[in-house]
């Protein structure tokens, strides 16, 4: 019935509250019953002084004097109805009491039998009598010069008004325990509920989210850290749904990817399989098979940089390198395809540029892939235009990549460089060249912005810090890092 939060609670908290509170009831009771005993103590020391004034230095010499004194002094005596007074005989028998009434003769008297030992003959006694009623009770001895017992005075109090007076203070403080416990307990049921219930739901719409039901959501009922959670579990939902959604989409496009090219590679292989065509066929078929070849060659490889990418590998072998040199390669590499294509790629090569430090196949990577993105989004006889310069404000070299294509509408820029995402869906590609585009720039400490419009075009622009001699130190304490690491 209780467990987790609510066991912790009744432990660490419910039973701390009562446990203490118990303790004051318990000290408050012990503190109360002394104050009692006390005050009656006090009032018995104080008939023994008024003893003194009786039998002066609790002296007297012989034993009829004593009792003549005694029975006087118990007619006067102006207490009775608070204590009783005795007068006792040398042989320990009750000779006289205040109450008038004949004096039990199985009277036991520990504090007499004291007394008699006590130098000083006097003694102190709280016990029960044989009626089981509690007493206290105090006896002086009374003797001649020779110092010899004549007899003795006893007062004795019935406690039961001070054990009753305690008794209904314990009853009180214990009404009054049990009344905060009531309340320490309905306001900690009402307060764990507040956690327990809501940390259920979260607990159960978790596990609706694991197995993929993403329209699992919790309702939000308290404005604190218990909300906030709920609304970051609501946040997470969405984001793994959205995630999802990217993810089939992204399997759904990488194998329509895969399976274009195989399917091109497949038909020409049984053509040439089961007849030896023309040299013209011959030729077009082997031209396909390559083509297609390196285009599912280049999907593996960004998957597998996707990969690398993901689970943090994706390293750089960085160098002091020529960039003119890695962007003119690039441009060289799509110049027959633009001319094929009825496209423009204009280039306006500088003539000479600082070095950068950096990873030179890395880098070509991401030149061909914003290349490759430009000539597939312009149109016949449109125009892709690359431009280098060095940028003295930021200290960095800057490779523009413009065209004049469909362009991205604005509210797909801030996530065209997101995993999985595409903005346009007619055009092939898996939607993670350019994600992984944009971590090898940040890897280079450079950035890559896009910018933008629907039917005008879209300008990529890469930056990267000109060469420095301390990025080789550099680059060699983390390679130094990383070996210890592996090792």
């Amino acid at each position: 019935m209780f467990k987790g939060i609510t066991k912790r609670w009744i432990i660490n908290t419910f039973g701390v509250i009562v446990a203490v509170i118990t303790l004051l009831i318990i000290c408050l009771s012990v503190f109360v019953q002394s104050l009692c005993y006390s005050s009656v103590e006090q009032a018995l020391i104080n008939r023994n002084s008024e003893l003194s004034a009786v039998f002066p230095g609790y002296k007297c010499e012989n034993t009829a004097d004593f009792q003549n004194t005694a029975s006087k002094y118990v007619e006067d005596f102006m207490y009775k109805e608070n204590m009783e007074l005795m007068v006792i005989n040398a042989s320990g028998r009750v000779t006289v009491t205040s109450t008038g009434f004949e004096p039990d003769e199985g009277l036991a008297m520990p504090d007499f039998d004291s007394a008699l030992e006590d130098e000083d003959g006097f003694s102190q006694w709280t016990g029960k009598l044989s009626s089981g009623e509690k007493v206290m009770a105090t006896t002086h001895i009374i003797r001649n010069s020779n110092n010899t017992c004549v007899g003795a005075v006893r007062y004795v109090v019935s406690l039961r008004k001070a054990n009753l007076y305690t008794f209904v203070v314990s009853l009180i403080a214990t009404f009054i325990g049990v009344i905060i416990i009531a309340c320490v307990a309905f306001s900690g049921n009402y307060f764990i509920r507040s956690i327990v219930k809501p940390v259920r739901e979260m607990s159960e719409t978790a596990k609706r989210i694991a197995q993929g039901d993403f329209d699992a959501k919790l309702t939000k009922m308290y404005d604190d850290e218990i909300g906030d959670l709920c609304d970051s579990i609501n946040d997470m939902a969405k984001e793994l749904d959205a995630s999802e959604k990217l993810k089939n989409d992204f399997i759904s496009r990488v194998s329509h990817e895969l399976r274009t090219p195989l399917t091109a590679i497949k038909g020409w292989a049984e053509t040439m399989q089961y007849g030896v065509p023309d040299r013209i066929t011959l030729e077009k078929g082997m031209s396909v098979i390559v083509s297609e070849s390196s285009r599912l060659t280049g999907i593996v490889e960004e998957l597998l940089d996707f990969s690398k990418l993901q689970s943090g590998r994706l390293t750089m072998q960085k160098q002091k390198i020529d960039i003119l040199a890695e962007v003119d390669e690039a441009v060289y590499m799509f110049k027959e395809r633009a001319f094929s294509e009825g496209k423009h790629l204009l280039y306006d090569e500088p003539e000479i540029m600082p070095p950068v430090y950096g990873d030179r196949n890395r880098l070509k990577q991401v030149f061909i892939n914003v290349l490759d993105n430009a000539l597939k989004y312009t149109p016949e006889g449109g125009m892709v235009g690359v431009q280098v310069y060095q940028d003295f404000k930021e200290d960095m070299i800057k490779i523009i990549v413009a065209d004049n294509g469909c362009g991205i509408a604005k509210e797909d820029i801030p996530k065209i460089k997101d995993k999985f995402y595409k903005a346009n869906q007619k055009v092939n590609g898996s939607g993670i060249g350019l994600a992984v585009a944009d971590e090898i720039i940040k890897l280079h400490n450079g950035h890559l912005d896009i910018d933008s419009s629907l039917e005008v075009g879209t300008t990529v622009t890469i930056g990267l810090p000109i060469y420095k001699n301390e990025d080789e130190e550099e680059q060699a304490l983390l390679n130094a890092q990383n070996s210890d690491l592996k090792e």
